[in-house]
């Protein structure tokens, strides 16, 4: 599954339009960018939505004119769960930090998911649905950052040059139903193109010590 994102410039409210099953695009812009910033760390706008549950390990995710990144690019690249999450939380931990008093759930005692920046006090910034554990071998590090599109079938598009440590890798493929723009290669970290097998990984899970994922096995 492919799901392309565009970044509104208003959290929580892009349009969706489907082009296709297992693939979605909002308006689109030419993805051609200066490398400078290849490999920043970025969260995604969709982690600012209480109802989102998240990115499966299956789907590769554009988020184009994104304010975080230089190159306007956040790659998230069959990454799983939250980047502000890396525990995720299991559906009944999410109904009690949801419906819980302030100090139910927090970055203190690591219970609960959050919106990215906040400490969850309000009920507006604490998450409300099930969120999966990032993947141990495929963690936000590896697999969410911000990218550019290095190569593609549009002889008119501007493609970037990828910096040392990443390689120009093909993403998306043209499907010729639209998100053209989107499709083609993206620099990625060398040694973390994705493999299938990694689909049914170890987890990042607080109780296990060979499944640290680190923040002192507490959610942020």
């Amino acid at each position: 599954m492919i799901r392309l994102i565009e970044a509104d410039s208003k959290r929580g409210a892009p349009g969706i339009l489907a082009l296709g099953v297992g693939v979605l695009a909002l308006g689109l812009s030419a993805l051609g960018c200066d490398p400078g910033g290849v490999g920043d760390p970025c969260t995604p706008e969709d982690e600012y939505r209480q109802e989102v549950p998240g990115y499966a390990v299956t789907e590769v995710n554009v988020e184009s004119r994104s304010f975080q990144c230089e190159t306007r690019v956040c790659l998230v690249n069959h990454f799983q769960g939250r980047v502000s999450c890396p525990y995720g939380q299991k559906d009944a931990e999410a109904k009690e930090c949801f419906d819980g008093t302030p100090d139910t759930c927090n970055p203190d005692n690591g219970k609960g998911c959050r919106v990215p920046g906040t400490d969850g006090k309000n009920q507006a910034d604490r998450i409300k649905v099930e969120v999966a554990p990032q993947l141990v071998e495929r963690r936000a590090d590896d697999a969410v950052y911000c990218s550019c599109r290095c190569d593609g079938n549009d002889d008119k598009a501007s493609y970037c040059e990828c910096p040392s440590g990443f390689a120009c890798v093909e993403l998306i493929e043209d499907l010729g139903i639209g998100a053209a723009q989107l499709s083609g290669s993206y620099c990625i970290k060398e040694g973390t193109r994705y493999n299938t097998q990694e689909r049914g990984g170890d987890t990042c899970d607080k109780d296990l010590a060979d499944r640290d994922c680190g923040n002192d096995r507490k959610n942020p």
